[in-house]
Formats: C-alpha cells, sequence, structure tokens
C-alpha cells in the first residue's frame, strides 16, 4: 500500500532563489519519494541542489494560492542543515536530502532522505473543510488532465464539507479553486 503525505515542498535554485510547490510526498521506510511531473521548478531545484524541505502546514491557502497563482510569496525562513528554507507557516519540517534518482521522461522518482526534522508547533486535525480544500487543489493542479464532468463532481462533493465546517481561512482557498476553474473553462486554461 502506498502512504502519500500532502506537503509544501520548498526549493532552491543554484542562485538561492526559493520555490514554492504542494506535492505528495511518498513515505518510504528511509524517508520519501518525490515525483514531480516535467516540467516542473521543484524538478529542476532538487536536481541542481539535491536537498529540499518537506513542510507539513495546516494553512490549506499555501495549497490553494500554489496552484491558483493567487499568492506564490508565501514567507520562508532559512533551514538549519541544508541549503534551503523553510515555509513560516510550517507546524512541522524536514529537510532532505536526494539520495537517488530514477529518471524518466515525464515523471522522475527522486528518493530523499530525512537529515533534520523540526516540530513547530502541534497539528490539532483538518476540518472536513481543510480536507475539502486540499482536495480541490489536486483537482485544480490536473484541470488539463481531468474532463470537466469530474471537475464538477468532485468541487459539488467537497462543497458540502466546505459548507458544513469552513472558516475564513478555508473560505478565502475555496474561492481561489473557484475562481480558477471558471478561468480556466473561460479560456485563460493551460496547467494550473
Amino acid at each position: 500500500m502506498t502512504f502519500i503525505r500532502e506537503t509544501i515542498i520548498t526549493s532552491c535554485d543554484a542562485a538561492g532563489n526559493v520555490h514554492v510547490a504542494p506535492m505528495g510526498a511518498t513515505v518510504t521506510e528511509t524517508g520519501y519519494v518525490l515525483a514531480p511531473f516535467r516540467p516542473s521548478r521543484t524538478l529542476d531545484n532538487l536536481l541542481a541542489t539535491r536537498c529540499a524541505v518537506v513542510n507539513f502546514t495546516d494553512d490549506v491557502r499555501v495549497f490553494a494560492g500554489c496552484v491558483t497563482g493567487r499568492r506564490r510569496g508565501w514567507p520562508t525562513v532559512p533551514a538549519e542543515r541544508i541549503r534551503g528554507a523553510v515555509l513560516a507557516a510550517a507546524l512541522a519540517h524536514e529537510e532532505v536530502e536526494v539520495a537517488a534518482v530514477e529518471d524518466d521522461g515525464v515523471r522522475p522518482r527522486l528518493e530523499c532522505r530525512p537529515v533534520h526534522r523540526v516540530t513547530h508547533r502541534p497539528f490539532r486535525g483538518f476540518n472536513r473543510a481543510q480536507a475539502a480544500v486540499v482536495e480541490g487543489a489536486i483537482l485544480v493542479s490536473r484541470l488539463h488532465l481531468l474532463p470537466s464532468e469530474k471537475i464538477d463532481r468532485e468541487i459539488d462533493y467537497l462543497s458540502i464539507a466546505i459548507g458544513k465546517t469552513a472558516g475564513p481561512v478555508e473560505l478565502e482557498a475555496w474561492g481561489w479553486l473557484l475562481d480558477r476553474i471558471a478561468e480556466h473553462r473561460a479560456g485563460g486554461g493551460g496547467a494550473a
């Protein structure tokens, strides 16, 4: 069984410019496998610097903001053991180094091993709206791949959780996702 954690990956290019992106990190016995699709700034950064930070956050605006382009300048602080950056909103983070690369023309797999782990604040759990925003962000990242009917069905279902448990943060993030879907359908498409 594959166990994937929905995370925010912070990576840096060779010049030290920080890139923030949501990504599922597959849990392994020794760390994580990251498998970004090509083209990907995260992939380019991982191959160039051989390190990144796996961030765990409950601020779902980061997930929604990254996939919709509503906000990309998420605050970061320097990592402790690698040349990298930690998401300031992280509840916990793991600084990782790339141990092996399985190249692929579409989706390379990078085996990453933690070199430093820090818990900043306790995780008190997601409410249903937070989980819905994360799922909605995954859908938006695949607008160019999925049929409209599937998007509509999933958004309708996820809207139930938004209506029942969303607070101001989740409502803001959900609004960004719905706006992005509308833009895509109006011809502002392309990959989210």
